[in-house]
């Protein structure tokens, strides 16, 4: 049995539940004062100013649209993505609207911060936090679009048993579902604040100012698990991530050592299971945070072919057991719970057939290097050469017609930045 060196106390997976012990070997904690995540601040504040972020869905906006090609080539994938598409634009707009909205009641000048996190559970959300609204982690194109200084964390889960069957249909149904569930959610939510005195704008998930985990971590919410998602003590990375921001009176929460940073580097599954082994085995140091750096050149190709992916969410046993069971079986035997196991580790792979434990899926010589990189105008150009080439280095008037409207269409995405797509691994 290995010594305990701390014990976390949550509250219960549903609202109303008893709290919840996790007892964190003492092996696994985090020394010092980074309790969520190690983290150089000066390196953070440098970055930030001197190299500030950018979203991929601009800097990398020509292999998205290719993965969105792939993806509609199945049909079923292209109906889903139609549907979502229509249905959570809706809820883009009216998150945006929170913005202008007054609240409706004179504030009362108390401390919300209960009355927020009890109301988060009671709408579903399965985590809440709350702390500052960090500008360092904040997208160059989305200054000025937050107004609010304290931001609520929320994190909802998402079903079980389809998550258990990714990479698949019904994984990704229930993953755009549950998108378009925690807006609804956290609109109500705004509503409670408005009622309090208070401004609240809800930001979608897909329409981020920036990576959010960092902030979901100070918050107390989780800690980054190896596969670059939040890992929460209930689904570990089986949830979806959304912030409100707001003027009221709150209190702010402080990040918890619940062992992940260190119990990933002994896990590793989702390292070792990962189809197009995108996710490091070592940890490094990344504008300033200590992280499993994720290879998205080696991420996408696979996701844009494969239903998705989401095979390093499948695996993790935190999202499988929840990290109380992980925890107790690690403290007890040494051994990380399910590892090996299929149970755990098997998945199949459209095409390709079943993997389990040891067995990973083998690709073609160009199914990494033929993703196109770069922005829309940058992707406008390679196709403008190639066809000009295809034509004998004759620009005929098509052709330049066409880079025209190609390269329109990338001006107006670079200027009306709706992501449409998850914010919840950390790509950065």
């Amino acid at each position: 049995m290995l010594k305990i060196g701390h014990e976390v106390i949550r509250p219960g997976k549903r609202y109303g539940e008893p709290n919840v012990s996790i007892p964190i070997p003492e092996e696994l904690e985090t020394q010092g004062d980074n309790a969520g995540i190690p983290t150089n601040q000066r390196e953070v504040d440098w970055y930030a100013r001197e190299y500030p972020l950018e979203t991929m869905n601009i800097t990398e906006r020509a292999s998205r649209d290719w993965a969105n090609t792939l993806r509609d080539q199945h049909v079923e994938m292209r109906e889903i993505r139609k549907e979502h598409d229509k249905l959570n634009s809706n809820l883009i707009m009216a998150t945006r609207q929170t913005a202008e909205l007054e609240p409706s009641a004179q504030p009362s000048g108390k401390d919300i911060t209960e009355a927020i996190k009890d109301k988060a559970r009671e709408l579903g959300f399965l985590e809440v936090g709350i702390t500052q609204y960090d500008t360092r982690y904040e997208y160059a194109s989305k200054r000025g679009f937050n107004r609010y200084q304290h931001a609520i964390c929320l994190a909802y889960e998402q079903d079980f048993e389809p998550t258990q069957t990714i990479p698949s249909v019904d994984a990704e149904i229930v993953h755009s579902s549950t998108y378009r569930t925690q807006a609804a959610a956290a609109l109500e939510l705004a509503n409670l604040i408005h009622s309090e005195g208070y401004h609240a704008q809800v930001i979608h998930s897909s329409d981020a100012t920036g990576p959010i985990i960092a902030m979901h971590v100070a918050a107390g919410l989780g800690q980054m698990g190896a596969c670059g998602y939040l890992l929460t003590p209930h689904a570990g990375n089986r949830q979806r991530l959304l912030m409100i921001t707001t003027d009221a009176n709150v209190t702010y929460d402080e990040p918890v050592d619940y062992g992940i940073h260190a119990f990933c580097q002994v896990c590793q599954v989702c390292v070792n299971r990962c189809p197009g082994r995108a996710l490091m085995r070592d940890k490094i140091w990344w504008r300033g945070i200590e992280k499993n750096k994720l290879y998205f050149k080696r991420c996408r190709p696979v996701m844009a072919r494969y239903l998705g992916c989401g095979i390093c969410m499948k695996v993790c046993p935190v999202q499988k057991y929840g990290l109380k069971n992980v925890m107790e079986h690690y403290a007890a035997t040494g051994q990380v719970l399910g590892k090996g196991t299929h149970d755990l580790e098997g998945y199949e792979l459209e095409g390709k057939g079943y993997f389990g434990p040891g067995e990973l899926p083998q690709f073609e010589s160009d199914f990494f290097s033929s993703m196109p990189h770069g922005d829309a105008s940058e992707w406008a150009f390679d196709q403008f050469k190639e066809k000009a080439k295809a034509a004998g280095g004759e620009i005929t008037d098509e052709i330049m017609e066409d880079f025209k409207a190609q390269m329109e269409r990338a001006l107006a995405l670079s200027t009306d930045n709706v992501a449409m797509m998850d914010q919840d691994s950390d790509y950065i």
